[in-house]
């Protein structure tokens, strides 16, 4: 059972670009599940990228920075679909705690 709609109480911002599939991929599971997040491009965002290398020590995107302290990445790179909903919802929720 997912618990989607336990997110509703953090502040979710999206670390990613418009040229990056995965990013697409969860921007899009994130609006067909309407979970409110902020966007935040580390192309046209100053001090973005820098940000995000900074305090998770990767450029990979997307990252999920959760209630502004503790980052989650936005994808399974272990798993062929690239993106599990119910274990994306279990990480963002164990962040926020």
């Amino acid at each position: 059972m997912s618990r989607i709609d336990e997110l509703a109480g953090l502040e979710l911002a999206v670390y990613g670009a418009t040229w990056c599939p995965d990013c697409r991929r969860l921007e899009a599971w994130l609006a067909e599940h309407q979970v409110a997040h902020r966007k935040v491009d580390i192309e046209s965002e100053d001090g973005a990228a820098e940000k995000l290398e900074t305090e998770t020590g990767k450029r990979a995107i997307p990252y999920i920075l959760v209630d502004g302290k503790r980052w989650v990445r936005g994808y399974h790179k272990e798993l062929p679909q690239r993106l599990d909903g119910d274990l994306l919802v279990e990480e963002l929720l164990a962040a926020g705690r």
